[in-house]
């Protein structure tokens, strides 16, 4: 079983940045497709950034231009650089990895809010 961690959330103004990262201890998301969703209160939960296994990213159309998703060499921490935050952005983020033989693991998630 696949332990993910997210951590880097808080609270923050509009304008301002986070950078949320999801170690997996003990695990190399190597071959794993990765992604960070979110869910804000009474909405449904949301895919805002992936990476695929061969790098490629791809970004919600509300966030393009202002997260910037990535996966360190050791492959085993994802982050989420989030720039020019909205009040929009408040959610709980969550890390999910896609992995061999049809594996999905998630992590618990890390609240992201942004104040006006």
């Amino acid at each position: 079983q696949v332990q993910l961690a997210e951590s880097g959330g808080g609270s923050v103004q509009a304008g301002g940045s986070l950078t949320l990262s999801c170690a997996a201890p003990g695990y190399n998301l190597y071959r794993c497709d990765m992604e960070w969703d979110r869910q804000a209160p009474g909405k449904e939960r949301e895919t805002v950034s992936s990476i695929s296994e061969d790098g490629t990213t791809n970004y919600a159309d509300s966030v393009q231009g202002r997260f910037t998703i990535s996966l360190d060499n050791d492959k085993n921490t994802l982050f989420l650089q989030m720039n020019k935050l909205k009040t929009e952005d408040t959610a709980v983020y969550y890390c999910v990895a896609h992995c061999l033989f049809g594996r999905i693991y998630r992590g618990r998630g890390t609240q992201v809010t942004v104040s006006s």
